[in-house]
Formats: structure tokens, C-alpha cells, sequence
């Protein structure tokens, strides 16, 4: 899976929220100032040439909605962070994040309460 850029990035967060949608649309949903309408639609065609989004005919335009899940490409994203910084390994990248936003130890094991919950329930 093809990495994205940080303005990519962020027309996808707004494709996954209201997954179909017009480039109109996703331009409400952006923070001000507002990018132009023609900046968005190439970057939602470059989405299309990447595999990230798939598009209808919507009378004289289109919807657009992703084809990839959001949960799919933030594990790539996160496996490539670890792999990237962390030689591969989980346990450097968790304690890395729990010195830089000194996390208690009583906080970590009630993030992995709330893994184990959400275990059961799947």
C-alpha cells in the first residue's frame, strides 16, 4: 500500500467520516482557510490513481468514496513507523510513547484492560 501525503492524508480522514461523498462536501468539512475546489478534486483523482478511492456518477458529477478502510491503512501506517524508528519492535515504540508522555504504568495497564474488552466483544 502506497504511502500519503499530509494534504492526502487529510482528504482521506474526511472520505472515511462520511464515506460517499461529493468533492463539495469534503471541502465543507476541511479547516479554514478552505483549500480551492480544483486543489481538492486533484487530489481526490490523485487518491483514485493511488487505489485509495473509487468514484459514481452522481447526475453531471461524482461521488467518491474509499476503498481502502481506514483501519487497513493505519496499520500499515503504524507498522512503518515502527519499522521505520523503532527497529521492528513494539515494545521499543510503546516505551518510547510512554517516557515522552509520561504515562504511568497505571495508565498503560488500564489500556490494556481496555484491549482485552475490546477482544471479547470481537
Amino acid at each position: 500500500m502506497k504511502q500519503l501525503t499530509k494534504a492526502e492524508e487529510e482528504i482521506m480522514q474526511v472520505l472515511w467520516e462520511l464515506e460517499k461523498t461529493t468533492v463539495a462536501a469534503v471541502i465543507e468539512k476541511l479547516p479554514t482557510p478552505k483549500p480551492a475546489y480544483n486543489t481538492v478534486s486533484t487530489i481526490v483523482r490523485i487518491l483514485e490513481n493511488k487505489g485509495f478511492v473509487g468514484h459514481e456518477k452522481l447526475g453531471r458529477g461524482y461521488l467518491y468514496f474509499p476503498l481502502i478502510k481506514k483501519a487497513d491503512y493505519s496499520n500499515q501506517s503504524i507498522n512503518k513507523l515502527m519499522e521505520g524508528y523503532f527497529q521492528g519492535s513494539f515494545k521499543s515504540m510503546v516505551s518510547f510513547f510512554m517516557k515522552k508522555n509520561d504515562m504511568s504504568l497505571s495508565e498503560l495497564e488500564s489500556i490494556l484492560e481496555d484491549i482485552k474488552e475490546d477482544d471479547k466483544k470481537e
